[in-house]
This record gives C-alpha cells, structure tokens and sequence, in this order.
C-alpha cells in the first residue's frame, strides 16, 4: 500500500465535483481504495474522499475509532470500515446538530457545522454491490462531511465559526478568507 498526499484548497480537484465510478472491477480503482484506507490511518484520520488524494472519484472511505472508549460511545458502528462509492444521501433528519469539525485537507482548522442527526446513505461496495447505510450521530457527520468532499465543498462553506490551532502553519487561502482574528478551541 502506498501513502498518498492529501492535498490542500490550492490544489483545484478539492473545489470540483467528482465523477460516479462505473468500473468496479478496475485494478487501479481497487488499489485506490486500499491506498486510501491505509492514508486515512497513517494521517490518524476517521474519513477520505478521493477528491482529497487528488482523484475526482466519487469514493469515499471512514472508520470510526476502535478503542473501548469508541466502543462505548458509537456501539456497532466503532472501528466498521465503510468503502463507499457513489453514495448519496437519500434520508435525512430534520433535527440537527452543531458539532465541531476538522478536516485532513485543513490541518489545524476547526469549525462548528450543524449536520443532520442521522443519514441514510446508498451507494455501492468496492466489488459493486448495492448497499445502504443508516448513520446516526458522529458517524452521519463523517458521511455527510466526506460526501461534501465529493460534490467539492469544504466543511468551512457551512461553518458558523471557524478557528485554527496556533501549533500548524497556517494554509494561504483560509487565512485571507478568514474575517476574525484566529483563536485557540477551549479545551475542557
């Protein structure tokens, strides 16, 4: 497996929408899938788009923590790799939840974004086959995070309040986007 660069909004493929997989038997695609996986992990990720590793495929990859911890809190659902292609949300809450996201395309930016609760989520498996997805809490947050990726939003375009940490170097783009001051997350 190799480790991919996950690029930066100075890189185009990240603001475009990526196109459906219709070869699901494609060696390359297959090996893709596997090379994301691995960068999530090594980049101590819980989700990947293809548009983040400059591929504009409709692919996404997440998996939840798999410690006790995890375990506890998200149950089933605490360290399932998904591999979804073409997924699209057919089902949404109408309750909403702000929570605070980051991103692997942004490193060190936070930003509150309220998301739908739970999800329903259909696409296909890496082999082609048709699955569904129901998803609640953190794990619809990741869904709906990843699957903005994929039509070239970033969780910033929804952010009510964004911030950065002060130990990573600032990245050009949000910064001269950036009204306010940066400021530290509170930490409990």
């Amino acid at each position: 497996m190799a480790l991919l660069e996950i690029i930066t909004p100075s890189n185009p493929t990240l603001r475009k929408k990526a196109k459906r997989v219709s070869d699901f038997s494609n060696k390359k695609l297959q090996q893709l899938i596997d090379d994301m996986v691995f960068t999530m992990h090594e980049a101590v990720g819980v989700g990947l788009a293809a548009p983040q590793v400059d591929v504009g495929q409709r692919l996404i990859v997440i998996q939840l923590p798999d410690d006790e911890e995890s375990r506890e809190e998200y149950g089933d659902d605490a360290g399932v790799l998904f591999v979804v292609l073409n997924p699209e949300i057919v089902k949404a809450s109408k309750e909403m939840v702000e929570g605070v996201e980051a991103c692997l395309s942004l490193p060190g930016y936070f930003g509150k974004v309220n998301r739908h609760q739970q999800v329903l989520v259909k696409g296909f498996d890496r082999h082609g086959n048709p699955i569904r997805i129901k998803a609640k809490d953190w794990l619809a947050r990741v869904f709906q995070h990843e699957i903005d990726h994929l039509d070239g939003v970033l969780f910033i375009d929804h952010a009510t309040e964004i911030w950065r940490s002060r130990d990573v170097e600032p990245i050009a783009e949000i910064e001269e986007a950036e009204d306010e001051p940066a400021t530290e997350p509170d930490v409990e």
